[in-house]
């Protein structure tokens, strides 16, 4: 009887399928590990202190800390009280990059940390809560001699979090406090050359404006891009699987539709999978380079989230269509108590990335992490989100276990038929526990995948605790998210080839004394169901 290609191709054919596959992946490490840098730079910047001499404080005047039009400098706030310059006529400058170097749309997006320097001083101690207000404007321009374009202006406020080690005394004056990061700026793409920001801390003790916030020193950035070398990389992947897994899915669904029958929901699924792998693939990052598309993080951001519900989903529909219970499957509706929750924190995790990148669409300089709410709201997420993948892949080996477990009770039928048939039985058994193990492992390292992702997007703001992401983990996890979505499309494409030509007479004329066992629920063929189909679901003669 005709089935599924994992059902009737043969062994040696399948093993060479799996060695090809194997080598795919360990050269989608290798690409990242050999081949392209680190993801991302970090590159540190020290704030001039510009002095506006200008009444007023002209709008759209900008400070540059070096080149031909710089402006006027001091040391430190030792010189500025000498000359009697005022708080608030200093200026912050930072021009980014360094100088005789260009930033590149190929950076594709750029994230600024801020650090404060703050001496320690007996008659002015950083009181509890302090809040910084800071009054920041970014422009850009494309060439060294050009005018500078204003980007974007805010006046932020950013919580201090700064602890004194030593003994607060009169000889320790002068020592500094150690602060926390404060998340500063997000850019969606780097379109420009050159970026210039200008940063103010202006005081109004009747205001309670920047009071007790200590004897700021120095202000700090860190400039956080991706590299070139690897954006290059990253979309020479994408380039190169969107057309196989493009060309695969069509044949699958073309193979799907020759059969007479509607197709089964496994088979829906499994195209829908194919869609979502596809859609991830298409380069579309390649427009960045051209575009001033601020929107591409967030575009990113939404496309991760539909591949990992659809993934996910997948993976409870897949495991529960090969369960032999006596429930009637091939229904959505059946598997709505697992896949929804999936749905609602596919959800959540869109609202959530809105509250945050969405609005940066507007303001970069706005944070979620800003606030108390807001940094103990991203901080739960973090955590429930650990949590909930943790408890994700627990139940989905508690599914494998119970498909193995009843895999196996189906071993007892073995012994009493055909050596032919028995060992043909016993192949497709060994096929799909290794397949169910497979797929495990595809979880466990999507689940690390998406924890580790979720803790160093954030972990600027995990104190001293940070993790590192090499190239060759992202390259290697998306390189074996598109390798199994090519092995699960093609093992499940229907077969053209019979097993055993007298196996098939034999059934055809009802002899085969009831020979027959099922491995799962919903695949079936155009003839009728398939050797799989015969091992596990409700239509099975026990």
């Amino acid at each position: 009887m005709a089935g599924a290609i994992i059902e009737n191709m043969s062994t040696k054919k399948l093993v060479i399928v799996g060695v090809i596959l194997l080598l795919f992946q360990a050269f989608s490490f290798m690409v990242g590990g050999l081949i392209a840098p680190s993801p991302t730079t970090a590159v540190h910047y020290l704030a001039t202190k510009c002095v506006d001499a200008v009444k007023g404080h002209q709008s759209g005047r900008w400070f540059m800390p070096w080149g031909p039009n710089q402006c006027d400098k001091i040391q430190d706030f030792d010189e500025a009280m000498s000359k009697k310059i005022e708080a608030n006529d200093i200026v912050f400058a930072v021009h980014i990059p360094l100088p005789n170097k260009e930033m590149s749309p190929w950076f594709q997006f750029m994230l600024v940390i801020l650090q404060f320097d703050i001496a320690f001083k007996m008659y002015n101690q950083i009181e509890d809560g302090a809040v910084a207000t800071i009054d920041v404007g970014v422009a850009y321009r494309d060439d060294m001699l050009g005018e500078w374009t204003e980007m974007a202006h805010s006046i932020e406020r950013r919580k201090l979090s700064c602890n004194f080690t030593t003994t607060k005394t009169y000889e320790n004056e002068g020592r500094y406090y150690e602060c926390d990061l404060l998340p500063f700026m997000e850019l969606g793409n780097v379109a420009h050359k050159y970026y210039l920001l200008n940063i103010r801390l202006p005081v109004s003790e009747r205001n309670k404006i920047n009071v007790g916030i200590g004897e700021i020193k120095d202000i700090r950035l860190v400039g956080i891009h991706q590299n070139g070398g690897f954006t290059k990389v990253w979309f020479a992947m994408k380039t190169f699987l969107t057309p196989s897994i493009l060309i695969i899915l069509v044949w699958y669904w073309r193979r799907i539709t020759l059969m007479t029958r509607p197709p089964v929901l496994l088979e829906k699924v499994i195209f829908a999978l194919g869609l979502c792998m596809t859609f991830i693939n298409i380069p579309v990052e390649w427009f960045s380079v051209g575009f001033n598309w601020t929107w591409m993080l967030l575009f990113g951001d939404i496309r991760q989230g539909i591949f990992y519900a659809m993934l996910l989903s997948f993976w409870i529909i897949f495991c529960g269509e090969h369960l032999m219970d006596q429930m009637e499957r091939n229904r959505f509706s059946i598997y709505w108590k697992q896949v929804g929750p999936i749905v609602f924190g596919s959800f959540c995790l869109f609202i959530f990335d809105m509250c945050e990148r969405g609005v940066q669409l507007k303001n970069p300089f706005y944070s979620i992490w800003a606030s108390d709410v807001g940094t103990e709201l991203a901080m739960a997420f973090i955590i429930v989100a650990g949590i909930c993948a943790c408890l994700y892949f627990l139940f989905l080996c508690f599914m494998v276990f119970q498909v193995f477990r009843n895999i196996s009770g189906k071993r007892s039928s073995l012994p009493a038929m055909s050596k032919a048939r028995r060992l043909h039985y016993e192949g497709l058994i060994f096929r799909f526990k290794f397949l169910m193990l497979v797929t495990l492992t595809c979880a466990a390292m999507t689940v690390i995948f998406f924890i580790i992702s979720q803790v160093n997007e954030g972990h600027w703001h995990w104190g001293d605790y940070t993790v590192q992401v090499n190239s060759a983990f992202f390259t290697g996890i998306y390189g074996m998210w598109n390798l199994y979505v090519f092995a699960i499309m093609f093992l499940y494409a229907p077969s053209h080839k019979r097993y055993g030509d007298e196996q098939s007479r034999a059934c055809i004329g009802g002899q085969n004394n009831g020979e027959d066992i099922q491995l799962t629920t919903t695949i079936t063929h155009v003839d009728g169901p398939t050797e799989i189909y015969k091992m596990t679901g409700k239509a099975a003669q026990e």
